[in-house]
């Protein structure tokens, strides 16, 4: 996917975002988004559904598990229900299968976006999180230790 796409999705996410949470604990996309422009942290996000068994146990066990063992200390994290905000997650995922995890970065280059597709192990997620971050820290190193 090309950087300015990934931008505009971004962007795009700020719009949308605001009839994604419908409890308190829900974590926005809106606020993510805001976060990650901020701080430079990488967005992650969650794309699932209430119904989808293997959303579910990412959400509820996965994730958690990987929060508490401090793997999301350095990234910003968001949940996106397409029941309840379909555009965009259709934006995040290209209209794919749920759950996916997308992550995206700045770079000097623009947005770059990874994706995890699929209910994933513990350990799947830790990598696909380590491996984003290292990226991350490998742009900063060709940067001199600062993004643009």
């Amino acid at each position: 996917m090309t950087s300015a796409l990934c931008a505009a999705v971004v962007c795009s996410g700020l719009v949308l975002a605001g009839a994604e949470a419908t409890t308190a604990s829900d974590e926005t996309y809106a606020a993510a988004h805001r976060e990650t422009i901020e701080t430079g942290k990488p967005l992650l996000v969650m794309v699932g559904t209430d119904w989808c068994g293997p959303c579910q146990t990412m959400k509820r066990t996965v994730l958690p598990r990987l929060r508490k063992r401090g793997v999301f200390k350095k990234i910003v994290f968001a949940l996106v229900n397409p029941d309840r905000n379909r555009e965009l997650a259709e934006d995040l995922t290209g209209g794919g299968p749920v759950p996916q995890l997308v992550m995206y970065r700045k770079t000097s280059k623009g947005w770059m976006r990874r994706v995890l597709v699929g209910g994933q192990s513990e350990d799947a997620v830790e990598r696909f999180i380590k491996d984003g971050l290292a990226d991350d820290e490998a742009e900063k190193d060709a940067d001199g230790g600062e993004r643009t």
